[in-house]
């Protein structure tokens, strides 16, 4: 089994597990690479493949997996890229573009394509302050993500200030490590527990 496939299916496995323990809306997000978002038949068995094994139905993904990918292979705007899009889509798999306002953007596929979230570039977050150019811009981005139903993650959030400033922007999330640092997974539902603990519903 390919890597990004195995990583496909061990991230819904542990989606299942956590909104079932943890929370009913907790969601992973996955990182998946050109290759593989064009390969059908692969993304088709990493996303079906651990409900078919727990007895769950087809729909068992609403809500709970988000891929990411980059702007270039939406760029590309081929059949197969279409209906693989369609395909997350019908499935219950939310989108979210990664790095976004690094590479060569075009709007015209936030309109095109049904997309959940995107993610603001930590190039953009890394030397924000209250008058600078970066905040302009992620301020802008912001505004254009929500006139168009987009959530808006910041990623590269490393200090209370970008994070303060973000906040008032209107950012809905923020990923960096002013909150966690990447941590194995036993340490990661730790984490989760002790946050329920202490902001109970």
């Amino acid at each position: 089994m390919a890597i990004g496939e195995w990583v496909m299916q061990q991230a819904v496995q542990q989606a299942h597990h956590w909104r079932r323990t943890i929370d009913p809306l907790f969601q992973v997000s996955v990182n998946m690479s050109p290759l593989q978002f064009q390969n059908f038949n692969i993304s088709r068995s990493s996303c079906f493949e651990p409900c078919r094994a727990l007895g769950q139905p087809s729909d068992c993904l609403d809500g709970e997996l988000v891929v990411e990918i980059t702007e270039g292979l939406l760029l590309e705007a081929s059949e197969v890229v279409t209906d693989q899009l369609n395909f997350f889509r019908d499935a219950g798999v939310q989108l979210s573009i990664d790095d976004f306002g690094t590479g060569y953007s075009s709007l015209s596929y936030l309109k095109k394509f049904h997309i959940d979230y995107l993610k603001i570039d930590q190039s953009f977050v890394l030397k924000m302050t209250g008058d600078s150019d970066d905040l302009a811009l992620c301020e802008a981005i912001i505004v254009m993500c929500h006139k168009l139903g987009i959530k808006v993650i910041a990623e590269g959030v490393e200090t209370r200030e970008q994070r303060d400033l973000l906040t008032a922007a209107g950012c809905d999330y923020g990923q960096g490590y002013l909150f966690a640092r990447p941590v194995p997974v036993s340490e990661m539902e730790a984490l989760l527990r002790k946050d329920v603990a202490a902001n109970p519903s």
